[in-house]
């Protein structure tokens, strides 16, 4: 059985995330104070003790879902020693947390480098005022056309009838207005920060591209998919980061690199970090799949014995 892992993206942290690994076991303890070595910014209070609107705002929630999808990736593999994995994938801001997990970036380097573009996506939305919103059950050629329309963009391609939407907002509550006319089945503005995945996120790339200069990068172990592609990252880590700046103002290809994986005989996928956003979106993509998640005890426990049972 092949199996990948996948790491969530912005918009799964909440308050309180990774306590119960904190205090059951010593790696996540040490994970989390090791977060707050490198940061220095008290990321792990925030973390447990919110507020959500400060955990919210991208320099915070980015380095938190991948300190949170990091520590639930090292407890699996203590639990089930000799866990391995083939290929992984993340969305969006998990697409480093995937690079991590292959060995391209070190944990200290990508905890620091996802809360630099946090930084920077954050400056970008609020010299932007933009924002974002998830079309569901519209044929894409319709929302295609209602972007041209209104002058927004499609951010991401998540799953059989579920679009994400970008720009400016009174643009994105227009565009709204008229995908409901046509027939979506719903049309709802997203609570985040600003227009991600849009050309409103151009001023973050020049300051990614001059973090992504500062680190050590090396070639994948294994295939991380793209989302600016879907396909495999390429070898080269100048190509590498050439294609993470691009990610900042390119559409998500999710269900292409869902379907990518599932194309080249992957069989088992295990959402990593808070939320099972990713599981609901492969259950719309593959009925013949496993899929597993740990984003807390419970869901620890029973993918370990999920594993365990395929092993003994």
């Amino acid at each position: 059985m092949k199996t990948a892992i996948l790491f969530s993206g912005q918009g799964a942290q909440t308050v309180g995330m990774g306590r119960d690994f904190i205090e059951k076991y010593p790696t996540a303890d040490r994970l989390f104070q090791k977060a707050d070595e490198v940061l220095g910014c008290g990321l792990r209070k925030i973390i447990l003790e919110g507020p959500m609107e400060e955990l919210t705002r991208s320099e915070y929630a980015q380095p938190a879902i991948l300190l949170m999808s990091w520590t639930a990736l090292q407890l699996l593999k203590e639990q089930v020693p000799d866990f391995h994995f083939e290929g992984t994938a993340g969305l969006s801001l998990g697409e480093f947390t995937a690079l991590t997990a292959a060995g391209t970036f070190s944990f200290e380097d990508a905890i620091s480098l996802v809360r630099k573009r946090g930084t920077y996506m954050q400056e970008a939305c609020d010299a932007t005022q933009g924002g974002m919103a998830a079309i569901i059950a519209l044929d894409i050629e319709k929302v295609r056309e209602i972007c041209a329309e209104t002058g927004i963009e499609l951010a991401n391609l998540n799953c059989p009838g579920q679009l994400v939407i970008s720009g400016p907002t009174p643009q994105v509550i227009k565009a709204c207005e008229l995908a409901r006319a046509r027939g979506a089945k719903r049309a709802l503005p997203l609570a985040v920060a600003g227009a991600f995945h849009s050309s409103l996120m151009a001023s973050a790339a020049p300051k990614l591209q001059a973090a992504l200069a500062q680190v050590k990068m090396s070639s994948p172990a294994i295939p991380v998919i793209s989302n600016v592609t879907a396909l495999p990252h390429e070898q080269d880590t100048a190509v590498i980061a050439e294609t993470l700046i691009r990610q900042v103002t390119s559409s998500v290809l999710f269900e292409a690199s869902l379907n990518y994986l599932i194309s080249e005989g992957f069989t088992r996928f295990i959402e990593l970090g808070p939320g099972t956003v990713l599981c609901g979106f492969l259950k719309r993509i593959s009925k013949e799949v496993q899929i597993l998640n740990v984003s807390d005890l419970p869901s620890l426990e029973q993918t370990v014995a999920a594993l365990q049972a395929d092993h003994s």
